[in-house]
């Protein structure tokens, strides 16, 4: 146990090195299955099976939609759909109580939705609503806040990267545990399970957040002539959203399938509205295939990093690790929860889902948990450890874009409503599971 020790502390302190993660990860798992095939404490017969694995992701449909969702959001960000979904609800929402404010929030939620790239999500609202918001009578605080929240929100709607990923280990480990209890007609977690189970935390946290903007009753300072809204720049983005989840949900295309249809949604939107140009498409599919690349890397280099962890008895340590915490099995999925949300401020999702879930998704999932429930939890806890200070992700993407004279804890006391407001949300669903496995349960079964 002691070498599988020193193999997971080694691996964790080099990815804080800056170097790139995946070959980090297969790196040392390489270094690590030769040493102990040296000294005969690592089967070599694990590494022999990394290539029907990196096969098996190969032939993965639902990987497939991976691509297919960050082209479809590049798309909507570069030509500028997501930019006058804003300006759009700005003139909609300009002469209500914190009006400005809601609208952001509204925004995000669409923005999500359509897009599902917290970090596109956060510097867009960052350059485009953070001028008007402060000329409009915000104070700093205020509207760092509502937009670091706001652009958040696409890590829990779908179709959240985030769901995506998540479906396709959750399920792996789920399988898993079930085939170590001797069930040898395992079940599975679908990306549609994933996504309806997070529909009502989805909806539920944007309108907590609208009460909260509510309740300040911020008047606009400077009252600007209130523009016509341009109702399609918010119809044809929605629609587009219920397009491809509805036909994920109901059945009729799979992710993947789904996927494609949003993808050749936004291209026939961008060029309906005349923004579409070979430029612009060029830089879509260069980006997508960039951080489609970035994504496979980790995960072939964490499909290595499991291999050689079970290899050296992991699971078994890991198994050990969670039966000796304090007998109460609740207890033990919230001190999991509440590791993954401390890692949350160092590592990135992608890698928190690649590497940490395999290692504990069995063992925990043996202890019988609803493997939906806890997904929605880890996507809640990843959400939340987005804001907050002083690691958050979100928080560092917002501080790249806004103006230099503004100061990052100002950005802090903003965020301090809306992260309170994201931990009520977190508790609720942990002793209300029904929140999360109720509408898939009703609509799939």
């Amino acid at each position: 146990m002691d070498i599988v020790i020193i193999f997971l502390f080694l691996t964790f302190f080099l990815l804080l090195s800056g170097f790139p993660v995946a070959f980090i990860l297969a790196g040392v798992s390489l270094i690590f299955g030769l040493i102990g095939v040296l000294f005969e404490f690592f089967d070599y017969a694990y590494l022999m099976a990394f290539p029907n694995r990196l096969f098996g992701v190969m032939g993965n449909q639902n990987l497939l939609a991976v691509p297919l969702f960050i082209f479809m959001g590049l798309i909507l960000e570069k030509t500028k759909i997501a930019e006058n979904l804003i300006k759009d609800m700005n003139a909609l929402f300009r002469n209500a109580n914190s009006g400005l404010a809601i609208s952001v929030v509204v925004v995000g939620a669409l923005m999500a939705a359509s897009t599902g790239i917290v970090g596109a999500s956060v510097v867009t609202l960052g350059l485009l609503t953070y001028p008007v918001l402060v000329k409009n009578g915000y104070s700093t605080s205020v509207a760092t806040g509502t937009i670091c929240a706001a652009g958040t929100l696409g890590q829990i709607i779908p179709p959240s990267l985030v769901l995506i990923l998540l479906a396709d280990v959750l399920s792996s480990s789920y399988q898993q545990a079930q085939l170590n209890m001797g069930i040898f007609s395992p079940e599975s977690i679908t990306i549609a399970d994933l996504f309806l189970g997070a529909l009502v935390p989805g909806l539920i946290l944007p309108i907590l957040y609208i009460i909260y903007l509510k309740m300040l009753r911020i008047k606009t300072k400077v009252v600007s002539p209130t523009e016509a809204a341009n109702i399609s720049s918010v119809v044809y983005p929605l629609g587009l959203m219920f397009i491809v989840l509805g036909s994920i949900i109901f059945g009729i295309a799979t992710p993947s399938e789904a996927a494609g249809i949003g993808a050749l949604g936004a291209i026939l939107l961008a060029l309906f509205q005349k923004n579409l140009s070979k430029n612009i498409l060029d830089k879509c599919v260069y980006e997508s295939i960039k951080l489609t690349s970035m994504v496979f890397m980790i995960l072939i280099g964490a499909m290595l990093f499991s291999l050689v962890f079970r290899g050296l008895e992991g699971e078994e340590f890991i198994h050990k690790f969670l039966i000796e915490l304090p007998n109460n099995k609740l207890m033990t999925l919230a001190i999991v929860l509440l590791i993954m949300f401390l890692l949350g401020f160092i590592l990135d999702f992608i890698e928190i889902i690649f590497i940490v879930i395999p290692l504990i998704g069995p063992a925990l999932f043996t202890l019988g948990f609803d493997p939906l429930w806890v997904g929605i939890l880890i996507a809640l806890v990843l959400q939340t450890s987005f804001i907050t200070p002083p690691f958050g992700f979100s928080l560092f993407y917002l501080r790249g874009v806004l103006p230099k004279n503004v100061e990052t804890i100002e950005i802090y006391k903003g965020i301090i409503p809306f992260l309170l407001i994201q931990v009520l949300l977190v508790v609720a669903v942990f002793m209300l599971p029904a929140l999360a496995t109720n509408l898939p349960h009703m609509l799939l079964k």
